[in-house]
């Protein structure tokens, strides 16, 4: 499937991230009506393509802006098939190594920091999440293919949140069918 209007859909979920709470927490998105790691005879498996994710963060219950006195920081990101369900902020400890390169599991992932959080610049400049804190993401050209049931939104909080936040993704997305070598590999690549 290519990227264009007809194949590619919408999928969202966010998480809210507790004031006052260290370590991490998660917003589970279920795929399984989309992914079918299964080729039956001449019926090829299906996946997941992951051609953007757009991040926002908000503040409070409605996710209005950011207050100019937020002190928080966090990096969030997404994983693919982590499984870690929905986790209250303080539920998980995700770690550095999850958002690293490294980790085949990572479909996007940046950071976010308050206004607060950034001393020197924190009254003369917009600072939060924009697309040039994100430092891993799918493209229109290499799309992320997921091949397992799930995706998580994650984040790990570096300084608490003087403020509820809400943290949230859209992805666009399209199915797409698998030859059996490429889901196996994919498979293979997509475990915990």
């Amino acid at each position: 499937m290519a990227y264009n209007i007809k194949d590619v859909f919408y999928l969202s979920t966010s998480a809210t991230i507790d004031s006052g709470t260290a370590n991490g927490g998660s917003a589970q998105l279920d795929l399984s009506a989309y992914i079918d790691p299964i080729a039956r005879g001449r019926t090829k498996g299906t996946g997941l393509a992951v051609y953007k994710a757009h991040f926002s963060m908000g503040q409070a219950t409605d996710g209005e802006p950011i207050d100019d006195a937020e002190a928080g920081s966090c990096r969030f990101g997404l994983q693919a098939g982590a499984g870690l369900g929905d986790q209250a902020t303080g539920g998980i400890t995700a770690g550095t190594s999850v958002y690293a390169m490294t980790n085949a599991l990572l479909v996007a992932s940046g950071d976010f920091y308050g206004p607060k959080s950034m001393v020197a610049n924190a009254s003369s400049a917009p600072y939060g999440l924009m697309t040039s804190d994100l430092f891993v993401k799918p493209s229109k050209e290499v799309p992320y293919v997921i091949v397992r049931d799930n995706v998580c939104l994650t984040y790990e909080v570096g300084d608490n949140f003087t403020s509820n936040a809400i943290l949230s993704v859209r992805l666009e997305v399209a199915q797409i069918s698998l030859d059996q070598a490429t889901l196996n590999q994919l498979l293979r690549t997509q475990t915990v």
